[in-house]
């Protein structure tokens, strides 16, 4: 791998200088990056290089985003922690959209992986042991592929999925792709785009003209499960914060409660949980909700061991059940009597305290 050398010229617009641009905007900054060379013949990609250039990142060449060496770390642990310091800037080439049920039709491929280091994260069975941050800079050729699965489903609605691989939010002050995406879909009258976020840098998105056809959802848990598995993350409140200002701006907004875990006392979490999005939202009307259950594959187990040796992640095969999932690999999930336990639970919950929110599922 080589040291980019490289000097683009400045055009109007381009690049974007850090100077002037609260640094808080970057709740990511890399360490290293890598850009495929073609990278750098998109708009975005000369303006992701520009800003790693004025933060001080130390920046690559690479052949293939698929084939990154380089990211250093002698044990899983170390090269784990390394990778989710590394930016990878590459132009997607495969544009066949995956199904992504049960939350939209179809996943839209902006970014993969997230900075994040939630322990249980169920990327670690799909994305190896050194999870690297993907962005790609074809935006405009992702969106045209998806108006093309849009015109193919008229007079239907067809929803996309954003972070169905990733959390976007935390390269957007790099990419600028979720509010390309934001107002391409706010053009779209049959087609809607939905994403969800741990994140809370969300003001250069709270202005577009989205006209509705987002919803922008945020991951939430019990104060244990944040403060013992989701590192890296910002803490509930702020997410709450943040969930408010979005609502402000006029989008639909939504929450997800995943993975949902069972513990000495996760009932009273969860329902205190439960009441501060009520003290925010009220009754909930407008707000949906997903539910999520705590689950896990081989390979995941595994892999979080390796990097998390002193994880208290409950995963004892003997008390879950064996199932098999949509993507041909089984998991391991909560046995039927404790999964009617937290579908009860949670129905109550919602029912007493945001009573007009919706519950889209519960898996």
């Amino acid at each position: 791998m080589k040291t980019v050398q490289v000097t683009q010229e400045k055009k109007k617009n381009e690049p974007v200088k850090v100077q002037g641009i609260l640094r808080g905007l970057f709740s990511f900054v890399p360490k290293r990056a890598f850009f495929e060379k073609n990278a750098l013949n998109y708009p975005m990609g000369r303006r992701v290089f520009n800003i790693l250039r004025e933060l001080g990142t130390e920046v690559k060449l690479a052949g293939s985003h698929n084939r990154i060496t380089g990211i250093p770390g002698k044990t899983a642990r170390e090269a784990y922690m390394e990778a989710k310091r590394t930016l990878v800037v590459g132009v997607r080439k495969t544009l066949d959209f995956q199904p992504c049920k049960p939350s939209a039709h179809f996943q839209l491929p902006l970014v993969t992986s997230c900075p994040g280091m939630c322990e249980y994260c169920y990327l670690n069975t799909t994305l190896g042991k050194k999870p690297y941050v993907r962005v790609y800079v074809n935006v405009d050729e992702i969106l045209e592929q998806a108006r093309q699965n849009i015109a193919s489903r008229v007079p239907e609605i067809t929803v996309f999925e954003g972070a169905a691989t990733s959390d976007p939010l935390p390269v957007e002050p790099f990419t600028g792709a979720l509010a390309k995406t934001i107002e391409f879909f706010g053009g779209q009258e049959h087609g809607r785009f939905r994403f969800v976020t741990k994140f809370t840098n969300v003001d250069s998105l709270l202005g577009l003209k989205h006209q509705g056809h987002t919803r922008f959802r945020f991951s939430i848990n019990s104060a244990s499960v944040i403060d013992r598995f989701e590192r890296g993350t910002p803490r509930l409140i702020r997410r709450l914060e943040a969930a408010t200002r979005v609502r402000e701006a006029g989008y639909p907004v939504g929450f997800i409660i995943a993975p949902i875990i069972t513990y000495t006392g996760w009932q009273e979490e969860y329902r205190d949980m439960v009441t501060l999005l009520a003290d925010r939202f009220g009754s909930g009307a407008g707000l949906t909700l997903e539910l999520i259950t705590h689950r896990f594959t081989r390979r995941a187990k595994a892999t979080i061991l390796g990097i998390f040796p002193e994880t208290q992640l409950p995963m004892e095969e003997s008390e879950r059940k064996y199932k098999y999932g949509q993507f041909g690999y089984g998991k391991y999930v909560y046995r039927p009597e404790d999964m009617d336990q937290i579908r009860l639970f949670f129905s109550d919950i919602v029912h007493e305290y945001l009573s007009q929110a919706e519950i889209e599922y519960f898996v």
